[in-house]
């Protein structure tokens, strides 16, 4: 891994993985680090404790589920327990031989004081140049110093201390300061002017409240920890097209669930694409098949249960054990999401009928935010009729003809395929409708040709490994 000799003064703040990116997978596991890399984390914040056997591993807590310290108990019988609860705690050399080979940065955050040496010399092994080593413990910072380490040293500080005496010749002040009211409002120019003058910076709690998150990501600290690295500098923000995500973030949670569409939308991603049914009861969610099967524990059509029934189904644990539990979403929770992170969505028109969707979109004010699209074309036609505003997409596939694609519904947006090319694009475009490209592949190929065909807008399964490609292409 390579970094520049001033890594400690970054043009914009670090995201830092808190534990991990543990809003996706149990904190402190090789999941959770891999998955925050894949999100766009920077560095780990690993939580480093000793097993009774001497063994250094990442855990936050002092003691497992069933009471038994950590430091009174072996790594084997720790594994073994962690294991057992699907979330698998690993030795740290593992996770340090992790982040080398990704090349993603550590914050050794140091729970046992006596790993502070050991884990030092395990990040120099490793090659490891971009690392921040913190405690509570302000002895930990003292072994360091007299170790002469070459990476900075921190000290977290509880609300309530003032920083700079708790902090005193720490070269980071890192604030755990998530549980104030608003504690943006802290992080004065006068705080900043302070910390300067004694060659110090600030690295800041853990942040997962979007609002908050906008208030501190433009001020000058080193790295701003997250369950939800993406949110930190939203790598699906400034992209050079529009980007929908396919029932949302959906490599990373549970398709059309309210984690994989906040994702997405945390990470600055322009649109969501989420798939709408009516219940037996005339309400409205968001599921993609007709049928329960196949990503929750229930049966049958989904229109033949109510809201109440849906709700009790678990539609998360088929993805992974860290969602197990999590609901059916409806679509007035999705229209909180998008006001709630400023975002968009694409709504595909299922069993659902329009009225009460377009009812529904109109209370929350998004009418310009949202557009349309449904395999029922007399959906579409009676959406037209009863919105002429509304925003429709139509498919260029299910037309002989461009004229009869633009002509049909007064389309918004006409979708393309890569097979069927690019040479519409300008005559969509003339006609005042926008161009977006379908292509659910995740691999560098399609991904390229995508980034080529320059679209408006990009639907797609691999939003993450799209923007990546589009900012390695600058």
């Amino acid at each position: 891994m390579t970094a520049s000799p001033d890594w400690t003064r970054p043009d914009r703040p670090y995201a830092i993985a808190h534990r991990g990116a543990s809003a996706y997978a149990p904190d402190n596991t090789l999941e959770a680090f891999r998955i925050a890399s894949a999100l766009g984390a920077e560095i780990w914040e690993v939580d480093i404790r000793i097993s009774s056997d001497g063994q250094i591993i990442a855990f936050h807590d002092k003691i497992l589920s069933d009471g038994r310290k950590i430091s009174d108990t072996s790594f084997a019988e720790i594994l073994a327990h962690t294991t057992a609860e699907n979330r698998p705690c690993p030795l740290l050399r593992d996770v340090v031989a992790e982040a080398a080979m990704l090349g993603t940065g550590i914050y050794a955050d140091i729970k046992d004081t006596r790993a502070t040496l050991p884990v030092l010399h395990m990040l120099r092994d490793h090659g490891i140049t971009r690392a921040i080593l913190g405690a509570f413990d302000r002895e930990a910072a003292k072994l360091l110093a007299e170790a002469d380490s070459p990476y900075p040293r921190s000290v977290l500080v509880p609300l309530g201390a003032e920083p700079f005496a708790y902090a005193q010749g720490a070269d980071v002040i890192h604030l755990c300061w998530e549980h104030m009211d608003r504690p943006q409002d802290t992080l004065t120019d006068a705080l900043f002017e302070r910390a300067f003058a004694q060659g110090q910076r600030f690295a800041i709690w853990h942040e997962e409240d979007p609002e908050r998150m906008a208030a501190i990501r433009t001020r000058p600290v080193i790295g701003i920890c997250s369950d939800r690295p993406e949110l930190v500098n939203q790598p699906g923000r400034g992209l050079r097209f529009q980007t929908v995500c396919h029932r949302g973030a959906n490599k990373f949670a549970p398709e059309n669930t309210l984690p994989a569409l906040e994702c997405a939308l945390a990470a600055g991603f322009d649109y969501i694409e989420c798939d709408l049914h009516h219940t037996a009861d005339d309400e409205i969610v968001i599921h993609h098949d007709a049928t329960l099967e196949r990503t929750t524990n229930g049966a049958g059509p989904i229109s033949d249960h109510t809201l109440a029934e849906l709700r009790a189904l678990d539609a998360g644990g088929w993805f992974s054990p860290h969602f197990a539990g999590t609901p059916v979403p409806t679509l007035t929770e999705v229209l909180n999401l998008l006001h709630r992170y400023d975002g968009r969505a694409y709504l595909e028109l299922k069993s659902a009928p329009p009225a009460p969707v377009w009812q529904a979109v109109c209370a929350a004010g998004l009418q310009d935010r949202v557009f349309f699209w449904s395999f029922d074309h007399a959906k579409l036609q009676a959406l037209r009729a009863l919105a002429p505003q509304a925003n429709i997409m139509a498919r260029r596939q299910d037309y002989p003809t461009l004229a009869d694609t633009l002509a049909d519904l007064a389309p918004q947006i006409v979708e393309f395929t890569l097979p069927e090319g690019t040479g519409d694009f300008s005559a969509v475009r003339a006609a005042g409708a926008s161009v977006m490209l379908a292509a659910m592949a995740g691999d560098a190929g399609t991904l390229a040709q995508i980034v080529a065909a320059s679209p408006d807008l990009a639907n797609v399964d691999h939003p993450f490994a799209l923007a990546r490609l589009m900012r390695a292409d600058g």
